[in-house]
């Protein structure tokens, strides 16, 4: 793959092979970012665990102390005071049957988070497998599944993200933008590790963090010591 002049330049930066520690790792992030837009910082994370076993399943949810320097459009489904709670704390969409039926007959997506009352997964279900394969689909791991909707359109909106392994063991997580600067994406990138770190399952063995890569959008992967992670 041919890569452009400024993304060389970056990769000059970046030493072949080494095993960097977080805060050189979140400041060469934001060095090496090569694009005129204020790009997303990635963590890629690689588990001693496999994913077809449903006891090593690795998956939750964290806010991050900074946020995720994106705006996140939240839909709830919910009805009487749950639907008055979320339009107080801020919800962009907030319905039930009415939305439901958008989504399935206008293909209507103009949103990140869903989050739904325990009494309204019946009707969510529907959404199964339009919601499902863009990873939109509630859950209570995630806690976007909750009787109080109010607080989870609160935390959506202060930076929460959901880490989830997918098939080939990784988890892929934005911990914010290059103009946070290395400190705050250090602090959120610690909060994200150690959540993950949190969640290993009983049943893992050996090595459980066995890789961590951190990049900008347009920007090398940097490789960081998964040692300091504990795990």
């Amino acid at each position: 793959m041919k890569h452009g002049k400024k993304y060389n330049e970056s990769l000059k930066l970046v030493e072949p092979g080494k095993l960097y520690d977080v805060n050189e790792a979140m400041e060469l992030a934001v060095k090496t970012k090569t694009a005129k837009f204020d790009e997303t910082v990635e963590v890629h994370v690689r588990l001693g665990v496999d994913s077809r076993h449903a006891d090593q399943q690795v998956r939750g949810a964290v806010v991050l102390p900074n946020g995720t320097g994106k705006k996140v459009r939240t839909l709830v489904i919910a009805k009487g005071d749950k639907a008055k709670a979320a339009e107080e704390a801020g919800s962009d969409f907030v319905g039930a049957e009415d939305m439901v039926e958008k989504i399935q007959k206008e293909n209507w997506l103009d949103f990140d988070v869903v989050i739904a009352s325990p009494d309204m997964m019946g009707l969510v279900g529907r959404l199964g497998k339009v919601l499902g394969p863009r990873g939109l689909m509630p859950s209570p791991k995630a806690g976007t599944v909750t009787p109080d909707v109010g607080k989870a359109v609160t935390e959506a909106k202060a930076g929460k993200i959901e880490y989830r392994l997918d098939k080939t063991n990784i988890i892929h997580c934005p911990i914010g933008k290059v103009s946070f600067g290395a400190e705050k994406l250090q602090q959120n990138l610690e909060t994200l590790m150690g959540a993950i770190v949190k969640a290993k399952p009983a049943s893992a063995k050996g090595q459980y963090i066995r890789s961590c890569v951190v990049s900008a959008t347009m920007g090398p992967g940097i490789k960081l010591n998964p040692a300091k992670f504990g795990a």
